[in-house]
């Protein structure tokens, strides 16, 4: 990618009773100064205002669908089979951009041809910074954020694959694996102070049992080929760490 190439971003916003903060969603995208991009919306069949909120914006989204689908993680695959953009990024739709965050993101893919993957900063609680695949071997926390700070070269996501709908919790996870374990690929992040958005608490991922993730890690790590005994050992510190967690409904 050359310096001064205007790369076509796609923004993938998966939705279902999203009401209460899709309008703040597409309106943030909206509002980018940065402006070749593309608004993609997948709905699971919204039974709230979500859909009205979206036929008053549909002028401000290049496509958008409402259907059953099997989950958050195939309703992004939709969005990435419709994404034509150059650079894929995805934005929940409890979560907003900054204005300046997709041109932070065209700069950065221009700056280095052969990135494959970016994570910006993003408030999640508190300030969500830096990049260190170091620790994906036994941690979440080598990231930022998912929705909110994450982008991907379209050639590179189709070279990865999709994400794995049989994860129904942290399949976001499995695909890091694959991209920075198996495929080598090139990420970085940015500065601290280039901040992409605000990433809103009480979202899907929130809403999980902590176990479910957690066997889920771990099912996720063994699948990917790490040491079995390396996984149950980290499985155990993590449930001794949050021992009451654990048993929370």
């Amino acid at each position: 990618m050359n310096s001064n190439k205007k790369n076509k971003i796609s923004i993938i916003t998966v939705t279902k009773n999203s009401e209460k903060f899709l309008e703040k969603n597409i309106l943030s995208v909206n509002r980018q100064s940065y402006r070749n991009y593309e608004h993609i919306i997948i709905d699971g069949l919204s039974k709230d205002k979500t859909l009205r909120i979206i036929k008053k914006h549909k002028n401000k989204i290049k496509y958008w669908i409402s259907e059953k689908d099997r989950g958050i993680y195939d309703a992004m695959n939709k969005g990435i089979k419709k994404a034509s953009g150059d650079i894929i990024g995805i934005l929940n739709s409890d979560d907003i951009y900054y204005k300046k965050t997709l041109e932070t993101v065209n700069k950065y893919f221009n700056k280095d041809k052969d990135l494959d993957f970016l994570f910006g900063s993003v408030f999640k609680g508190k300030l969500l910074t830096g990049y260190n695949p170091k620790k994906i071997i036994w941690s979440f926390g080598f990231y930022t954020a998912h929705s909110v700070g994450f982008f991907i070269k379209k050639k590179s996501q189709l070279n990865v694959g999709l994400y794995n709908i049989k994860y129904k919790n942290s399949s976001d996870y499995d695909l890091f694996y694959r991209m920075i374990i198996k495929k080598k690929f090139k990420g970085m992040a940015t500065k601290k102070n280039e901040i992409f958005g605000y990433f809103r608490p009480g979202g899907y991922s929130s809403r999980q049992r902590y176990r479910n993730f957690l066997y889920e890690c771990n099912q996720i790590r063994i699948d990917n080929g790490q040491n079995k005994i390396y996984v149950y050992f980290i499985f155990m510190l993590r449930f001794l760490r949050n021992f009451k967690t654990f048993f929370l409904k």
